[in-house]
């Protein structure tokens, strides 16, 4: 079992990207994240499952070079739909 707040693992975020490889199907859950925002239900469930049931809070640690730091989950999912980089870990 992973500790909550964890991030999945890479063969973990293959299985929960898998749904969303087709191009529309990445766009339409960025859009749900910019039209409804991260308090979304549905947002927030996803949010919860690649986390391994939590979101976590505080500032976010990234794997990009020259932005290692995020405020929040919300705003790196964001960024990650912003520039279609959807693997990008914490």
């Amino acid at each position: 079992a992973q500790q909550l707040g964890t991030p999945l693992s890479n063969q973990e975020y293959r299985q929960f990207f898998r749904s969303l490889r087709a191009a529309h199907r990445a766009s339409t859950a960025c859009l749900l994240r910019e039209l409804y925002g991260c308090q979304n239900p549905l947002v927030r469930r996803l949010d919860e499952y690649e986390n391994h049931g939590a979101i976590p809070e505080g500032p976010i640690c990234s794997e990009l070079p020259g932005t290692p730091f995020f405020p929040d989950f919300c705003t790196f999912s964001f960024y990650r739909c912003t520039r279609k980089r959807y693997f990008i870990k914490v």
